[in-house]
């Protein structure tokens, strides 16, 4: 694309279980449908114009609780896996671990007042299981379901509406004793923990998501051994192990409906986003066959992790690829993992780029020397990833989209003004929010985006090395600094995405590099 004046004239639709300001938040927080449509786009009062997303969108930040809680072992708190791994030599980044991390269990009213000062309308937010049942099943923790009341009160209380992850990687150790996700069980241990906080949050949460990001979960941790709790497992036993925490997923969405029936649910994955080099129809499709195909011998796809959720069967180039190794189970499982769901949550950071080629056959094309990436090696800057990730997956399924996490790493400091100045940050969202809002005009379903992260926190096995917040955290005085991004930010959301829009000096879509 040529460098350009972003279109001012944007399609709005609504979002599902959104309305109209100045009642967004309390119509999301019940779950309920507009009644009317968003009025159409259009010229604004003089000087302004139509903001990019639909009224009622869901601006917001996302966390996961062990990257930020901290309080290891307060309030009868179990060890998960994650506690076991980062506390063994040699696991984690310099040795850090989530012992204390942002000691949000003590300070959320902080974080929270920083939230609602930077205009939130959503946050994201997951459940320590060990907090609620220590030893995974059994005797529930009333003072970790109490940590939680209070939580999604204070939010509430600001106005800011709560999406609830039950389970972002912290899987409870002493269920892990037991065999962890290679025991048919996990799907009953799955659905006895979801009812058990559903029923006590479920009258005011709204939007539910059973679990975050499968392929990192069980394939990043069990297969690869990077994460916790760090093993190498022969490919028959990884697959059934995926098999398992299917199963468990639909078993939860069972449980969620039966406690909290007003509840939206989604299933978040680590989406791994697929662009065509070209908008050549012959590109397009190759990179379309790309993002929903399995073409490796390896957990990064979409297609595997799916499939089965959504359409009751595992794609076919995953059973050619896997061959033998694919487990045997019950065709019934089937019965169990397939479920209609509300919404689906996409987590997209990056993108591979694909091109038809001589034989016909999708052709991944690689980056050029020197092409942009913040400092995870992964995370290249492809600004086009969240147009083409939430376009190809609406066209497909149909269903709503949340962009349930989406920001950038960055090595970031105190300068001597005192200030944290990220530009890289700003620069990266402000470009992938254009292709968003590219994806909204074309009348993509998209309905919230929560920036990952609030705070800096402990980044997995990085430690606190990588720093994704939008707040900086001085981990040794636990002292929160709102970073450029944060005042960016801001005014994206007071904005609604207007302040995304003007002239720019280069492409906004670096296709080349």
């Amino acid at each position: 694309m040529s460098a350009s004046t972003p279109s001012e004239s944007l399609t709005q639709h609504n979002a599902p279980g959104a309305s109209p300001a100045p009642s967004a938040a309390a119509a999301a927080a019940s779950g309920s449908a507009p009644a009317s449509p968003a009025p159409s786009a259009g010229a604004g009062p003089a000087g302004t114009t139509t903001a990019p997303f639909p009224e009622g969108f869901l601006w917001g930040a996302a966390t996961a609780a062990y990257q930020i809680e901290g309080a290891a072992t307060e309030d009868g708190r179990g060890p998960s896996v994650w506690d076991v791994f980062s506390n063994t030599p040699g696991k984690v980044f310099e040795g850090h671990t989530g012992n204390v991390a942002c000691d949000h269990y003590h300070r959320y009213k902080e974080d929270f007042g920083l939230l609602a000062e930077l205009g939130a309308k959503s946050y994201r937010f997951s459940v320590s299981w060990t907090r609620v049942l220590p030893e995974g099943t059994g005797k529930v923790n009333q003072k970790g379901l109490d940590f939680y009341d209070r939580l999604v009160d204070e939010l509430l209380r600001l106005g800011i509406v709560p999406l609830c992850t039950l389970f972002h990687w912290d899987f409870p150790q002493a269920l892990q004793d037991r065999g962890g996700f290679l025991q048919r069980d996990v799907a009953d241990w799955f659905a006895d923990y979801t009812t058990i906080v559903a029923e006590r949050l479920g009258d005011r949460v709204p939007w539910w998501v059973t679990q975050n990001e499968p392929q990192a979960f069980i394939g990043n941790a069990l297969l690869e051994g990077h994460f916790a709790p760090g093993l190498k497992l022969p490919y028959r036993d990884y697959l059934t192990a995926a098999h398992n925490q299917m199963r468990a997923h639909g078993k939860q969405v069972d449980a969620l409906r039966a406690a909290a029936k007003a509840a939206k649910v989604g299933y978040v994955l680590a989406t791994q986003v697929q662009r065509p080099a070209t908008e050549d129809p012959g590109d397009v499709e190759a990179a379309r066959e790309a993002i929903f195909s399995v073409y490796e011998r390896h957990p990064w796809n979409n297609a595997w992790w799916i499939e089965p959720v959504l359409e009751g069967r595992y794609p076919e180039s995953g059973l050619k690829l896997f061959g033998k190794d694919v487990p045997d189970f019950p065709a019934s499982d089937f019965d169990q993992i397939k479920r209609p769901l509300d919404y689906l949550g996409l987590n997209m950071y990056s993108a591979g780029t694909w091109r038809r080629g001589k034989d016909g056959k999708p052709e991944r094309v690689a980056s050029p020397p020197g092409y942009p990436r913040a400092t995870l090696d992964w995370l290249q800057v492809v600004p086009s990833t969240l147009y083409w990730g939430t376009r190809f997956f609406w066209e497909r399924y149909k269903l709503p989209i949340g962009i349930t996490e989406h920001g950038t790493a960055t090595r970031d400091q105190v300068f001597l003004d005192g200030k944290v100045h990220d530009p890289q940050r700003i620069d990266l969202m402000h470009r992938y929010l254009l292709g968003l809002a590219r994806a909204v005009k074309e009348g993509v379903d998209v309905f919230g985006y929560w920036a990952w992260s609030l705070l800096d926190n402990f980044e997995w096995a990085e430690g606190y090395r990588e720093r994704f917040g939008l707040i900086y955290v001085d981990y040794q005085t636990q002292r929160r600094i709102p970073k450029d991004s944060y005042s960016w930010y801001k005014e994206v959301i007071a904005t609604n995405g207007r302040s995304l829009l003007g002239p720019t000096a280069v492409a906004w879509d670096n296709v080349t590099g």
